[in-house]
């Protein structure tokens, strides 16, 4: 059985893209995934459209908070309840192309990386191309991403398995992704980087 890819999502007044960001997973040709959806006490709706998505697909899976706690707090709620062996970012107004799973997991299974990232392209809120951030360096070290981060979030994905266990994101208000990145790259791994646009970033 192939292994399940955990999609951790959180939400706060995301009304407006939700409704496409949900769908660009539920086109991914791998299929063996669900979708945690962690609602940081959104107030415009969000919660009634997500509950829609998951009333009609078992996969997508939704919890609600009571307070805003910011979306470290909400994206390690959600990793706490991923049951995958792999664990995935998208944020709620980003989108990914419909091999992007799929081209990913058979990328880390080449290379034999827990962590792994690739090229995505930026949008406009209404969708218009803005242009991409290509991958110029394959190989990523922990000194490398010291001095900047080269890995976007929505690309990203670990491999819980090879890391020995989950692994959180620091509950810092801002770059939490960058120090969970530079968490795992300092125990010794290198993430690989697989330069196809496979997601879209709205910016």
């Amino acid at each position: 059985m192939r292994a399940i890819v955990s999609i951790i999502t959180p939400i706060f007044n995301s009304a407006r893209f939700i409704k496409s960001t949900i769908k660009s997973v539920l086109a991914q040709t791998y299929e063996n995934w669900e979708m945690i959806i962690i609602d940081d006490a959104s107030t415009d709706g969000s919660y009634e459209i997500v509950k829609s998505f998951s009333i009609t697909d078992e996969r997508i899976q939704f919890i609600k908070l009571d307070l805003n706690q910011g979306s470290a707090f909400a994206r390690n709620e959600g990793i706490k309840k991923a049951s995958g062996r792999y664990i995935a970012f998208l944020d709620s107004d980003d989108l990914w192309m419909p091999k992007k799973l799929e081209k990913q997991l058979e990328f880390m299974d080449d290379h034999k990386t827990p962590f792994s990232f690739t090229a995505y392209q930026k949008i406009e809120e209404n969708g218009k191309y803005r242009g991409q951030v290509n991958i110029n360096k394959m190989q990523i070290g922990y000194s490398d991403l010291l001095k900047t981060n080269h890995i976007g979030c929505l690309t990203a994905m670990i491999d819980t398995k090879l890391l020995g266990g989950k692994l959180y994101m620091p509950l810092i208000e801002k770059r939490h992704d960058h120090g969970l990145w530079l968490s795992i790259l300092k125990q010794g791994h290198t993430a690989y980087g697989l330069n196809e646009i496979l997601a879209a970033y709205r910016c």
